[in-house]
């Protein structure tokens, strides 16, 4: 028997075995790290907003869990997800307290059955969320129905930057709970609708253009791998 790599082994006839040797997991950073490492950046910046956020996400998302590995039993809660993109983003240089407060939030009202008029934040903040959520069924098509979702995160810087750190954030841990039928047409929607924002957000933000290279330079990696890994 010849180990090929930690991922699997192959018999001596060359027919490979399904005994999985490496460790997965959708879990990339603890939750308490994360917390404790925003609220201290909060802190000393002065984020209020973050501050009140980080708690009124983990209450919203209480009991509800990432989509489930298939690879590991392991449930990871929700919340380990707004809090990597707020982390992310601050890595990142977006040292913005509407904008960790938004990568936190974003989620709420979609999942939580929240509206985004009673979420106890600014107007701004609230209206970032309000336009990273979906509305399914309000148009005839789903092609309608994403032209006119993005059109409309567009309209708002916040919004625009949120939405790719939430895709780059999917895409790290896709594959995980993914089927290949789902991973292909997640990467299609990313071609063409998340490489576009990260193009508008370059040419209308400049200020924004380290972190679009970083951005578009994760993203690009990771579905550029899957690809050659789903067409082998």
């Amino acid at each position: 028997m010849a180990e090929t790599g930690r991922g699997h082994v192959t018999g001596s006839s060359g027919a490979e075995e399904t005994e999985n040797l490496w460790q997965v997991s959708d879990r990339l950073f603890f939750e308490d790290t994360m917390t404790d490492w925003l609220r201290e950046i909060a802190a000393e910046q002065g984020y209020e907003e973050t501050l009140a956020a980080m708690d009124y996400a983990r209450h919203q998302h209480e009991g509800q869990f990432r989509k489930a590995s298939r690879y590991s039993e392991e449930q990871v809660p929700y919340i380990n997800h707004p809090l990597m993109m707020a982390c992310h983003a601050y890595a990142l240089g977006l040292a913005d307290d509407r904008i960790l407060s938004v990568c936190l939030l974003h989620d709420v009202c979609e999942d939580c059955e929240v509206a985004p008029d009673d979420l106890p934040f600014s107007e701004g903040v609230r209206h970032a969320v309000a336009l990273l959520t979906r509305h399914p069924g309000q148009f005839p098509t789903p092609e309608e129905e994403q032209a006119h979702y993005y059109e409309g995160i567009q309209t708002d810087r916040t919004a625009s930057i949120v939405k790719v750190l939430d895709r780059c954030s999917n895409v790290s841990t896709m594959a995980l709970a993914f089927t290949d039928e789902r991973l292909q047409s997640y990467i299609d929607e990313t071609e063409d609708y998340i490489l576009p924002l990260l193009d508008f957000i370059r040419e209308t933000y400049p200020e924004y253009r380290r972190q679009t290279f970083l951005l578009r330079y994760h993203i690009l990696s990771v579905i550029n791998s899957l690809k050659g890994m789903i067409m082998r």
